[in-house]
């Protein structure tokens, strides 16, 4: 059975579920399939939550912990980007960058002042 990725439209209908119908076959493949949820995605549907629903981000957080444990994510790095979103004053992608330098083999090169303050890296 191949893996299923979800895009941000499935991912935004299970949280939301503003198209109860759609939220439901969301549901049925979290239950039925080996699902990926990829970081890229999470960006667009963090973007779309916080942006054009204007949920605030403790809450977009919140439900988005609940959505990557019933999806069973096993991703470290954007489980724990969420959470660094509800709890730090940065763009999801800075939280994912972050998140990378501190569990991966990764150095991030950046001259965002901020976030080198946030991983502890000085450039140049």
């Amino acid at each position: 059975m191949k893996t299923i990725i979800l895009d941000a439209n499935a991912i935004l209908r299970y949280i939301i579920d503003d198209i109860h119908a759609q939220a439901e076959e969301v549901e049925k493949v979290l239950l039925n399939s080996e699902v990926l949820i990829l970081p890229e995605v999470m960006a667009e549907v963090i973007y779309v939550m916080t942006k054009y629903y204007n949920i605030p981000r403790k809450t977009v957080s919140e439900r988005i912990a609940q959505f990557l444990d019933d999806a069973e994510c096993r991703t470290d790095v954007v489980i724990n980007a969420v959470e660094a979103f509800g709890d730090k004053d940065f763009d999801f992608v800075d939280c994912l960058l972050y998140e990378y330098s501190k569990h991966g083999n990764y150095k991030i090169f950046t001259f965002d002042e901020k976030l080198r303050k946030l991983i502890g890296t000085a450039w140049g």
